[in-house]
């Protein structure tokens, strides 16, 4: 009878514990909401026309996002947002608004996204794909690997576009 209380025992623990891994792994998937940027209240789906370029790496996907920021250090004034790469393998990229005034909207927040389009069409990763041209930022994402962007005014507003 002992025996047959300690083997429950062991497994409501065990029980117990894969619950726990299951919280916790859950939770470890959105461990940078509350810390980089408020919760998403918006969500979206992009899809592109494009494949992920067979070679990039979390290396590349850096190597973009140094390049990208290297651009707006060049200018003559301070960068309107930051941008950085998170995840185990860099895949998810959060842009955050660093002025008061800007991008206090959805709408604005979109049409950081449209301006940095042209960025993009400068990238050497992109001129692999073909018709620059008729891509966007967010295909500039797909194909050097990463799936997820947030964008967010650091405030208030944050909005998550996951990209397939």
């Amino acid at each position: 009878m002992l025996r047959a209380f300690s083997n429950t025992c062991q497994m409501i623990l065990m029980a117990g514990l894969v619950a726990f891994a299951i919280v916790s792994s859950s939770n470890a998937s959105e461990t940078h909401a509350g810390y980089y940027y408020p919760e998403p209240q918006t969500y979206e789906l992009y899809v592109s026309p494009l494949p992920v370029l067979k070679d990039v790496t979390k290396l590349s996907r850096v190597g973009l996002l140094v390049g990208l920021n290297e651009k707006q250090y060049r200018r003559a004034f301070a960068p309107g947002y930051h941008m950085y790469g998170k995840g185990e393998y860099s895949e998810k990229l959060i842009i955050v608004a660093v002025e008061m005034d800007r991008y206090q909207t959805l709408y604005q927040l979109r049409a950081l996204l449209a301006s940095m389009s042209s960025m993009a069409r400068t990238s050497p990763l992109f001129a692999q794909t073909g018709s620059v041209e008729n891509l966007n930022f967010l295909d500039l994402l797909k194909v050097a690997g990463f799936s997820q962007l947030t964008l967010t005014n650091g405030i208030d507003l944050s909005h998550r576009i996951s990209i397939k």
